[in-house]
């Protein structure tokens, strides 16, 4: 099955790029925009409307398989590639990838895309990560058009696994609104919560950490008190943003332990992941920290569990921080891995090497990268997957959820 044709359509995103760097410098929100300048390059202001592009591969029988190109939140922050805006990249595509998928063959889904991710720019560089994971969805999506069968079972297929016949617990973000949002996942019974944004520390966390721990104590009464059966658990996830080591120290790994031993007290008994406790300012600084920290937390059996995200970028950063067991877990952030392959190879290193998995990404994304980003969960066998895209929990829990649930009954449905 070749491609005929490739067609590119501009598109929004199910949030927006936020400028990190802006945000933690202290810039106040003003309703749903941040007042002040940015600091990112590339920003024109602190928040702006988040960007897509729908590729969109004619196949040679009149079949369309397409994926969408999109980028993280916070764009530009960590050492991601920078701000991905649509008029700027769909000249790169029509220029660079167009030429190198027409005519090609797409069942052979792992040599393709692993094409695509090699290609270069006329400056010699590798193509933006948003690119190479919307190109690698829409040939995903060909390649199972090609067999006839899901696009999880293809990927599953090209890396030797089996395709996960229950489901991938899923994990749901509130934004800023942590409180009300995190009734909605109650209410729903998400599996993982709530995200939370600590993202700043003084409004945020506390200047003592008062701020979050309150937060937990005030959501594990909520759980209690709404939870829809008494079987109901969910595990605690909150994601601070490095405020916990800007509070007591990046390498104070003792002081950040005692108030991590404070949180899980608090969160008991449900299990408490804190994803970027710390942010060392640079990977190698990263990985010793965090490697450090979990040393610590792992000699007083200190019951919780630090998830790994900045700085952990790419694949060869899952495999640097999954050796150096930085994290218990760490976060896939599927955009910042360029081609979904990537992230696929990315949750079996860490299965392989005794971390957990977090089949991540943005809130920034579209509602097709989330449906391709739950084959490539349930190929792998996923610890939890975000629930994406957006703030709002209903619709990201929607897509994501429904695609699972419809993919895991025609499965069974065609074994009967």
């Amino acid at each position: 099955m070749k491609i005929k044709r490739v067609v590119c359509a501009k598109g929004r995103t199910g949030f927006y790029f936020d400028d990190q760097a802006a945000i933690k410098r202290g810039a106040k929100s003003d309703g749903n925009v941040y007042i002040g300048e940015p600091l990112t390059p590339g920003f024109s202001a602190i928040r702006q409307a988040g960007e897509s592009i729908s590729v969109m591969l004619m196949l040679e029988n009149g079949e369309i398989a397409w994926g969408d190109c999109a980028a993280v939140q916070y764009s530009g922050a960590g050492g991601r590639d920078p701000l991905f805006l649509a008029d700027d990249f769909i000249p790169v595509i029509e220029e660079i990838v167009v030429p190198a998928l027409l005519e090609q063959d797409v069942s052979d889904f792992l040599s393709l895309a692993g094409a695509i991710e090699n290609l270069r720019d006329k400056q010699g560089r590798r193509l933006h990560t948003a690119i190479r994971y919307g190109i690698s969805q829409a040939l995903l999506d060909a390649a199972a058009k090609a067999k006839r069968t899901f696009m999880c079972d293809v990927l599953a297929g090209a890396f030797g696994q089996n395709v996960s016949e229950t489901r991938i617990p899923l994990f749901a973000q509130s934004g800023d609104r942590r409180h009300e949002n995190a009734d909605r996942m109650i209410i729903k019974e998400v599996e993982v919560l709530p995200h939370g944004l600590i993202n700043q520390m003084e409004s945020k966390l506390g200047l003592e950490g008062e701020i979050l721990l309150e937060y937990i104590v005030w959501l594990k009464e909520r759980i209690g008190t709404h939870k829809p059966n008494p079987s109901y658990l969910p595990v605690m996830h909150i994601d601070v943003y490095g405020t916990i080591g800007q509070l007591f120290g990046v390498a104070n790994y003792e002081g950040m332990a005692d108030y991590l031993k404070t949180l899980a007290e608090a969160a008991a008994p449900h299990r408490l992941c804190i994803e970027g406790p710390m942010d060392a300012g640079s990977k190698d600084g990263q990985i010793k920290a965090l490697a450090a920290l979990r040393a610590e937390i792992d000699r007083r059996g200190i019951p919780v569990e630090l998830v790994a995200d900045e700085w952990c970028n790419t694949l060869e950063d899952v495999k640097a921080f999954a050796d150096a067991k930085a994290g218990h877990m760490i976060q896939i952030k599927t955009p910042d891995l360029g081609g979904i392959q990537n992230s696929a190879e990315a949750v079996l290193y860490c299965r392989d090497h005794g971390i957990g998995a977090y089949l991540g990404g943005t809130c920034n994304e579209t509602d097709r990268s989330a449906q391709v980003c739950v084959h490539v969960a349930l190929a792998t066998g996923a610890d939890q997957m975000l629930c994406k895209p957006g703030m709002g929990v209903d619709e990201g829990f929607m897509i994501v959820n429904n695609e699972m649930e419809r993919v895991l009954a025609l499965r069974a449905a065609l074994k009967e």
